[in-house]
């Protein structure tokens, strides 16, 4: 519920957008990516070496090179995914750099080649880095999205630790709020004067709801947050309040 939010403090994203970002010069956004794929950049480096592959090791660097490579030369309208386009350029990437130190000159170097004992674990793989990718995406817009609405709150000198105080403590108290705040928002005379006044039109509210004024002006700070939450775009904090709205 969104008292406890208060206390204690989804949509899948598309990934050739995210490296688009990244083109366009993210570099934050770049190092996360690079970070979520590492166990799938591991997994593709052993693979060509036939060999347990730490990421101290040398040819693990070279794997990391090559993804950030793949990311910067990556273009979706060829048809290719990106995890099979890196995967490829990993691959050239660690055997040129193995035959350059001339080493395990016994290896079977042919790209053409697939381990098929290892293909279903390399998905594995694969979908194990883009489920990591996703949730560190998601805390990040969940971040965002709080830093936002507090950005929103303090307009109204609201903060988290007033609502964690004053937000109603029982459930029918707090749907009542959360009925006044819905109201509010879907009249437009009223909406207008609490997000162009900063303050709750408490007199006209009065009037629309069977409720004392007392009541209105004590639950007053968590009827304003949770308008906020309902006026704007926040989709995560929505979820809070959803059941006590829809």
């Amino acid at each position: 519920m969104l008292s406890n939010l208060f206390t204690s403090f989804k949509k899948k994203g598309s990934l050739d957008e995210t490296v688009l970002r990244i083109q366009n010069g993210d570099g934050p956004l770049r190092n996360q990516l690079i970070s979520s794929f590492k166990p799938f950049i591991a997994k593709t480096v052993s693979s060509v070496c036939r060999r347990y592959i730490n990421e101290s090791d040398d040819e693990f660097s070279i794997g990391l090179i090559a993804f950030n490579e793949a990311i910067d030369k990556y273009t979706p309208e060829k048809g290719s995914s990106l995890l099979a386009f890196a995967e490829t350029l990993v691959k050239r990437r660690v055997i040129d750099y193995l035959r350059s130190q001339s080493r395990n000159k016994d290896l079977i170097l042919d790209l053409s080649l697939e381990n098929e004992g290892n293909s279903a674990q390399e998905y594995l793989e694969a979908e194990k880095s883009m489920q990591e990718y996703e949730k560190l995406k998601e805390t990040e817009k969940r971040r965002e999205e709080i830093m936002r609405y507090q950005k929103q709150l303090s307009e109204f000198e609201v903060t988290f630790a007033d609502l964690a105080e004053n937000s109603p403590k029982h459930a029918d108290a707090r749907e009542g709020a959360v009925s006044i705040a819905k109201l509010l928002v879907g009249d437009p005379e009223l909406n207008e004067i609490l997000f162009t006044k900063k303050r709750l039109p408490i007199k006209q509210l009065e009037a629309k709801v069977n409720v004392s004024r007392k009541t209105i002006e004590r639950n007053r700070k968590y009827i304003i947050a949770v308008s906020i939450i309902l006026n704007g775009d926040f989709l995560y904090l929505h979820e809070y309040i959803k059941g006590g709205v829809e």
